[in-house]
């Protein structure tokens, strides 16, 4: 069965869908997106990812294509047609297709593209049990980190980075050597006594998903959470380290720039986030 897409309002096979070569997403960027897992046929926090795309669309000024309702009956028969159990929906909006100007056109509709792709989360999960390696690179990005726009060069460029490195993600580093999030995940800290740490969001960073599940999680189990910068040094030597996204879940961190993080394995603390964010997948 071939990939269906959904692009302004029509369903179409992936192979022919298309968008107007003057899109503005395609020419400026100057559009929105967002991920959401589908495992075992659910979508996963729909209605933060929901919540999160509104506000990126708010933040750039681009108006919402149609309601949320209608929006969740779009998504549903995207996942129909494609069959999907485990995958991958991505979301895209745009400004629209308008006579190239760097100002905003006038009475434009938005581009709105939906696909979706079969995602292996077995792998994701045993990947967790393993753990993964980083490579710190500068954040070069943009100070408007907190929208999830499309505008992924920077970001692109930093995992290919840490790829040539031989690490599965970059950690971005700011000015003064502290760690900000991941090209595309947020990061955290483990320290001694088992508090977790990770960088606010009013530090220009993008408010995850997945982190505010796992807050959520830990606020369960009582344990501490405090949002703070910690720097590159800090993050090599300490008990732990770990990342979240959607498409990673929790993830340890056992290695930084070629130096092991504790002893090189996951964690105790990472291990059994994992653990409890996988039984919350998978009730």
């Amino acid at each position: 069965m071939s990939r269906i897409a959904y692009v302004n309002g029509s369903y179409v096979p992936l192979s022919s869908a298309s968008v107007h070569i003057e899109d503005r997403g395609y020419q400026f960027a100057d559009g929105v997106y967002e991920v959401v897992s589908i495992y075992r046929g659910r979508m996963i926090d729909e209605e933060a990812h929901l919540d999160r795309l509104k506000r990126s669309l708010d933040a750039l000024q681009i108006a919402v294509p149609m309601s949320r309702a209608a929006m969740k009956l779009v998504f549903r028969q995207v996942l129909i047609q494609n069959r999907a159990v485990n995958a991958l929906l991505y979301i895209q909006i745009t400004r629209g297709a308008a006579k190239r100007d760097h100002a905003f056109p006038k009475e434009v509709m938005p581009s709105f593209v939906i696909t979706c792709r079969r995602f292996n989360f077995g792998a994701v999960k045993a990947r967790s049990k393993i753990g993964i390696k980083v490579s710190s690179q500068p954040d070069d990005r943009w100070a408007r980190c907190d929208i999830k726009s499309i505008s992924l060069l920077p970001n692109v460029l930093a995992k290919q980075a840490a790829r040539e490195a031989g690490a599965f993600e970059a950690m971005y580093l700011d000015a003064d050597g502290f760690v900000t999030e991941g090209s595309s995940t947020n990061m955290w800290m483990v320290e001694p006594d088992g508090t977790l740490v990770t960088r606010s969001l009013d530090d220009n960073i993008l408010p995850g998903i997945t982190r505010a599940t796992l807050q959520k999680i830990a606020a369960d189990r009582q344990v501490k959470i405090v949002e703070r910068a910690f720097s590159l040094l800090e993050a090599k030597a300490a008990p732990e380290l770990f990342l979240t996204s959607s498409t990673s879940c929790v993830m340890p961190i056992i290695e930084v720039d070629g130096t092991k993080v504790s002893d090189g394995t996951p964690g105790k603390t990472s291990s059994k986030l994992a653990e409890v964010y996988w039984a919350l997948m998978e009730n």
